[in-house]
């Protein structure tokens, strides 16, 4: 008796931080991957091609340089019946000013250009990636899908775009899309400006970290294989249309965080206290009773055990430390 042959995928944004997990789960789960990457300059190659590297090597994976914003997606999207849409700009922080313009091209008209490649292959399913800033503070409780969208930074408000040009896509031409809010993903493989990944640096090297206000602020922290399982149970039981929270369902602060790291590398933290960052909420907190209902998702890895992870990442044979050494001799 044949097997039935499971649906091709293809991820952009493959050579990032979540996107090279996903990959690696759909290769897992049987499924042909195509990944896409364009290799924006927002931080080195060489962390992204290290996240590439066990991918290269699989034979049902195939990398595809393209810039989302330009290339012809036709024959990239052609034949795929999955497409799970990591690829963005990220960054609250440089998201204001001058650097806006990237923000408007990589996230809006790299969206919209893939959305309408996908219309015109009859793509199945389009799994995006959202994020948790299209909200902004959420001073107390849980916020749920249905709460207004108030993004306090450009980046936010570029990812609150996309989302109406996914829906426009969805109720315009049938798209069969899903749109994920992320709460702030941490593990191995973390970019190199977010918080976690600064604070290992600090206390490897011995260095100053800046702290943005005093510790206190909440965030609703998420492990990276509960937000690719996300994505898995979005493609397969997602609602046309639908958008979900993905969360960890337990808001610690920084201040926890790192102690909980001071407590993994048996090194003390020094702090730089600066002024509250602009675009920076007090306050992350996903509900996630949707998710739990529609997709039947639920967060399996506690914010401890995540950090605990992602040190023993960041300080072992494929992290950044081992990276840049190999890189100095």
């Amino acid at each position: 008796m044949e097997t039935e042959a499971r649906p091709q995928a293809l991820v952009t944004g493959v050579a990032g931080f979540l996107g090279s997990h996903l990959a690696e789960a759909l290769l897992e789960g049987g499924h042909a991957v195509r990944g896409a990457d364009c290799f924006t300059p927002y931080y080195g190659r060489s962390l992204k091609e290290a996240n590439l590297a066990g991918l290269r090597s699989r034979p049902d994976f195939r990398f595809h340089e393209v810039d989302l914003r330009s290339a012809d997606l036709a024959p990239l999207v052609e034949g795929v019946d999955w497409v799970f849409h990591q690829a963005a700009q990220p960054g609250v922080r440089a998201s204001w000013d001058e650097g806006f313009a990237a923000y408007v091209e990589h996230n809006l008209l790299g969206t919209q250009r893939l959305l309408e490649a996908c219309r015109r292959a009859g793509t199945a399913r389009v799994v995006f990636a959202s994020s948790s800033s299209v909200y902004g503070n959420v001073p107390s409780g849980e916020v749920t899908e249905d709460a207004p969208l108030r993004p306090m930074s450009p980046y936010g408000v570029t990812k609150m775009g996309s989302e109406r040009l996914v829906d426009v896509y969805h109720r315009e031409f049938g798209l069969h899309t899903v749109s994920l809010r992320y709460f702030t993903v941490c593990g191995p493989r973390q970019r190199p400006d977010m918080a976690f990944h600064k604070i290992l640096r600090a206390l490897h090297l011995e260095q100053e970290f800046p702290q943005y206000g005093d510790g206190s602020q909440l965030r609703d922290f998420t492990y990276v294989g509960d937000a690719v399982r996300a994505n898995l149970l979005a493609a397969e039981h997602g609602a046309a249309g639908a958008v979900y929270n993905i969360g960890g369902g337990n808001p610690v602060s920084l201040a926890h965080a790192i102690r909980v790291l001071e407590g993994v590398t048996g090194r003390r933290a020094r702090i730089r206290v600066l002024p509250r960052a602009e675009g920076d909420p007090d306050r992350t907190a996903a509900s996630l009773e949707r998710a739990r209902r529609d997709l039947g998702y639920r967060p399996e890895v506690p914010v401890e055990d995540a950090l605990e992870r992602e040190a023993a990442w960041f300080a072992g044979p494929d992290g950044p430390l081992a990276l840049e050494a190999g890189r100095r001799t």
